[in-house]
């Protein structure tokens, strides 16, 4: 990415004057905060501490006011009469979901109701126009569909009131700083020097700017607070408590970036961006801003927090359900394995999990027993002359595969991942191949984006890296669905190994 110097130039903007909010003490200078140099203006204001409150709230975020505002507000009409309790719930729970898919609980920079408002009304409409149709079909009775859709008009208005109200409140709660969350911007040109002075005179923005980070941690005047350099982020982020990054046009490679936000404790944070292109907006959803900067979220590139929940709860769902249905299957295999190459039915070796952590997988032997160091090693055994009839069939159908049920329900292991791999070929294929490594931020899968794909077998690991890390930063619950759909399609028409 492009940079740009610190030093004052006719057309950049005027440092901030230091003004801090009332409630605000300011903070003794930080080891990490640069000293101007003799001779040049001193215009940077260091990080100041946070108050008290906002150090108890830190853990708050918007949705959780929201969500019950709108549960509320849904549910209303059940206090009025509770002859169209069935038809409040769907409708409750619709509503919901939609707000859900459009975006309606996720963070804002910029709140207000007027901006949410045509988003809102549409998908209420849409919500109402379903659960209308559905109690039209159940219902011949006009009067009892129209006494239910009046139910319906009352909770819509209600869910509309208890938004303004709720977006009234987190403006106040942001601006008394009752609620605020550390930011560092990454970058230390004209556009993070503005984003620095929106941030500190404005917060109703619910970040509190701690300083910046840059390549280097050399700057050439002080006008912006520069913490350190871009390798530093990673133990700024945990010395300062950093909930929030914002990227504005910081002197580096996107590879670089990418390879420092991806850490540990990089990748816990909410990541926003100002977008190179300011002219240009995303046609989903609608615009956030700092100021006049349009700013968009960068979607989690770490699966954490509610989505591993979602994604962790069904996972033992299906593996739980899965075992159960597919019992008398597992059975056979067993037994067929047993007659294929007699004792030792199960197949147990050490794969590498999530964070790097080891784990032993659970297969049906497909073949007769093998030296243990060449089991480690051995890349391919597709050709193989001690792979018998049954496990041929077996590993072609990657009915094999299937006591990995039981990784998957003890957390090993997940439906949906990057494919899980020896010790010896990680380490070697992380050497070689820059992003494997970052595949390992999820958990291993019984089949995944890159298998369902065409990467099987003798395929570029590069390639099998890219699909990894791609299905990682855009899982859905949706994606595994569809993964999955593909991979019974695949056993079926026998594309296995």
């Amino acid at each position: 990415m492009s940079g740009h110097s610190t030093t004052s130039r006719p057309g950049t903007p005027t440092p901030w004057t230091g003004e801090q909010p009332g409630s605000v003490e300011p903070a003794t200078t930080p080891k990490t905060a640069p000293v101007p140099r003799p001779g040049l203006e001193t215009t940077a204001v260091l990080p100041y501490a946070a108050t008290r409150t906002s150090s108890r709230t830190r853990l708050l975020r918007a949705w959780m006011m929201t969500v019950p505002i709108d549960i509320v507000a849904l549910l209303f009409p059940l206090l009025i009469s509770q002859d169209y309790w069935r038809g409040t719930l769907v409708n409750a729970g619709l509503t919901m979901a939609i707000f859900a898919a459009g975006g309606l609980y996720q963070a804002r920079r910029h709140v207000s109701i007027l901006d949410e408002l045509p988003s809102i009304v549409g998908r209420l409409l849409a919500s109402a126009a379903v659960v209308a149709i559905i109690a039209a079909e159940r219902h011949s009775s006009v009067e009892y569909v129209g006494g239910f859709m009046r139910g319906v008009a009352i909770s819509a208005g209600l869910v509309i009131v208890g938004r303004a109200l709720s977006r009234a409140l987190t403006i106040l709660v942001r601006k008394r700083r009752w609620v605020e969350h550390n930011a560092i911007i990454i970058g230390s040109g004209p556009v993070a020097l503005e984003l620095a002075r929106l941030l500190r005179r404005y917060p109703r923005y619910g970040l509190r700017f701690v300083g910046c980070v840059d390549v280097t941690a050399q700057q050439d005047s002080a006008v912006l607070p520069l913490l350190g350099s871009l390798n530093e982020l990673e133990k700024l982020v945990r010395v300062l408590k950093c909930e929030v990054l914002v990227i504005a046009d910081p002197d580096c490679r996107e590879s670089e970036l990418m390879d420092t936000l991806l850490l540990p404790h990089s990748s816990r944070c909410d990541l926003w961006e100002v977008p190179r292109l300011w002219g240009s907006r995303s046609q989903g959803g609608y615009p956030d801003h700092i100021g006049a900067i349009p700013i968009v979220k960068v979607g989690d590139i770490s699966l954490s927090g509610p989505r591993w929940a979602i994604k962790r709860a069904s996972d033992v769902a299906f593996s739980g359900l899965a075992l159960f249905l597919l019992s008398p299957v597992l059975l056979l295999c067993a037994l067929a394995t047993f007659i294929d190459g007699g004792r030792g039915i199960f197949f147990y070796q050490e794969r590498i999990g999530r964070f790097g952590k080891p784990f032993n997988v659970v297969k049906f032997r497909s073949m007769r027993p093998v030296d243990e160091t060449e089991s480690q090693t051995n890349w391919s055994i597709a050709n193989d002359r001690r792979v018998g009839p049954i496990g041929r069939f077996m590993r072609r159908t990657s009915l094999d595969e299937l006591p990995q049920l039981w990784n998957i329900l003890r957390g090993d292991m997940s439906v949906v991942g990057p494919r899980p791999e020896r010790p010896y070929f990680v380490e070697k294929f992380s050497a070689e191949y820059p992003n494997y490594a970052m595949r390992h931020r999820v958990p291993v899968g019984l089949t995944g984006l890159a298998q369902v794909s065409g990467l099987r077998g003798d395929t570029p690991i590069s390639d099998r890296a890219r699909f990894d890390n791609y299905y990682i930063e855009n899982w859905s619950l949706w994606l595994d669905i569809k993964v999955v759909l593909r991979t019974i399609s695949e056993v079926f028409r026998g594309g296995g190994r």
